[in-house]
């Protein structure tokens, strides 16, 4: 397993690669992070589409990615890759697509444990009357994000309330 560290607008991201998987992608506020691995396909990869990502050239990442969690913690990650780039939906919203109205707490902890930052796109997830709820890389980066993308993919305005 290997950490490789990477500047992006909103902090650096420390990309975890194992066995030729992205296991995670993190933010982390600190920017004087060194590399003493060697770049790996996977993380090479990672890179240029996170990089692509920032530029808003990319709308979906392709990664080989390999998360490890529950099954249910798998499929709230599935179903958070569903949500279009530039949009959001709530908790609840993504608890009735899910079939499963009665566990918008049990969502919103699994969402709360991805670890795969911006290519599951736990940040397109919001309260219920549009408020940015917790988000592990602080809010501001959340707003950041939908603002990106919103923006990307030509939306106007997202309505969000902090």
């Amino acid at each position: 397993m290997a950490d490789y560290y990477h500047p992006t607008p909103l902090g650096t991201a420390c990309i975890t690669e194992h066995d030729g998987l992205i296991t995670a992608i993190r933010v982390c506020d600190d920017t004087a992070m060194e590399n003493n691995q060697e770049l790996t396909d996977a993380t090479q990869i990672t890179i240029k589409q996170l990089d692509e990502y920032f530029a808003g050239k990319r709308q979906i990442f392709d990664l080989p990615l390999k998360q490890q969690g529950t099954n249910f913690q798998q499929q709230v990650w599935q179903y958070l890759q569903q949500i279009p780039f530039g949009e959001t939906i709530s908790y609840m919203q993504l608890s009735q697509r899910m079939q499963n109205p009665l566990a918008i707490r049990a969502i919103a902890a699994a969402n709360g444990k991805n670890n795969l930052w911006i290519v599951v796109p736990c940040h397109r997830v919001i309260g219920t009357d549009g408020s940015l709820t917790g988000y592990a890389g602080g809010l501001w980066r959340k707003q950041w994000l939908l603002r990106h993308e919103v923006q990307v993919a030509g939306y106007g305005q997202l309505q969000m309330q902090l």
